[in-house]
């Protein structure tokens, strides 16, 4: 498995390219816009996109992911319908941020325990809720990796202040289900450089153990 970043949107909103080595087979995760730099990226890479995959509903991570779907022929997989109203509303959020985007339904809406493939890869499938309830996060056993979104950064968490966002879920969904993956897991996520869960559960002012033991 390798893995790239292609910051998109005025955001820098770190589009994730995936792909198993063997087939050359890959998908675009959270392909919020910018979709010339996106196809670029991917030719420089040699991959053969078969799929998009979606963490959660905001502008910035899945705007244009429809547009790109249609263009090239290709299923939209996640997040979680719990999102179902923040894609609903992807046009006018497009037009408030001044942002082209445009709503979509996806090919397969993602629960937690399911797998998704590309290639010959599998992987896990982990509902996250609290920046969005129906986050999710995409996580590839055999490489310790994961893709988190807006759940976890190097150093901070996501906002939890959006419509039917919720704090202490957020901290429950990295405390009770990315932790437990171990601290040797390198992940993505939706903005900033990346990090380890060992690293903030030492270092993240949010999270970290000792900051949970006050």
């Amino acid at each position: 498995m390798k893995a790239a970043i292609i910051p998109v949107t005025p955001l820098q909103q770190n589009c994730s390219l995936i792909w198993c080595t063997k087939t050359m087979k890959g998908a675009l995760v959270d392909p919020g816009g910018d979709l010339d730099k996106l196809k670029a990226g991917v030719a420089r890479a040699g991959v053969t996109l078969e799929k998009l995959l979606v963490t959660h509903g905001h502008l910035d991570h899945c705007g244009q992911a429809g547009m790109l779907a249609a263009e090239l022929g290709l299923p939209i997989e996640g997040p979680h319908e719990e999102d179902r109203f923040w894609i609903a509303q992807l046009d006018d959020d497009g037009a408030r941020w001044g942002m082209e985007a445009k709503t979509f339904e996806p090919t397969r809406w993602l629960e937690d325990g399911d797998t998704v493939t590309v290639g010959e890869l599998t992987l896990e499938v982990i509902h996250c809720p609290g920046h969005t309830p129906g986050h999710v996060v995409f996580f590839h056993r055999p490489s310790r990796f994961a893709i988190v979104g807006d759940v976890l950064f190097q150093g901070s968490i996501g906002r939890s202040d959006f419509p039917r966002g919720n704090h202490q879920d957020l901290i429950d969904s990295i405390t009770q289900k990315l932790w437990p993956l171990g601290e040797d897991v390198l992940f993505i996520p939706g903005h900033g450089p990346t990090s380890t869960f060992g690293r903030e559960r030492q270092t993240n002012q949010f999270v970290s153990d000792y900051m949970l033991q006050q």
